[in-house]
């Protein structure tokens, strides 16, 4: 992939986010994020080990789909970061499409 691909992804046009929601709201939204936020780095710890394993099984050539699993993980992660600064009034996923 790439890196103009992943620009694109994290900084290019984005759905609209509707009318603004109430504050209280917000947070909800946030805190659920944060959890879901902690999850996906233990997949990204899981994800790292497992690559690392197949890195010395297999004369250090990468998995390519869990290669570009981790970069998907990667903006998701960054999309999240966005909302929870209020850098975007975008929720990531399972809110908005998986891009």
């Amino acid at each position: 992939m790439r890196n103009e691909d992943i620009d694109g992804r994290l900084h290019g046009p984005q759905p609209d986010a509707g009318p603004q929601e109430p504050l209280l709201l917000r947070l909800v939204y946030m805190l659920i994020i944060y959890f879901m936020i902690g999850i996906a780095q233990t997949v990204l710890g899981v994800a790292t080990v497992v690559q690392l394993i197949i890195m010395l099984l297999n004369h250090r050539k990468p998995n390519e789909r869990l290669a570009d699993f981790g970069t998907d993980l990667g903006i998701w992660i960054a999309k999240a970061a966005r909302y929870q600064t209020a850098a975007s009034e975008v929720k990531p996923w399972p809110w908005t499409e998986l891009d």
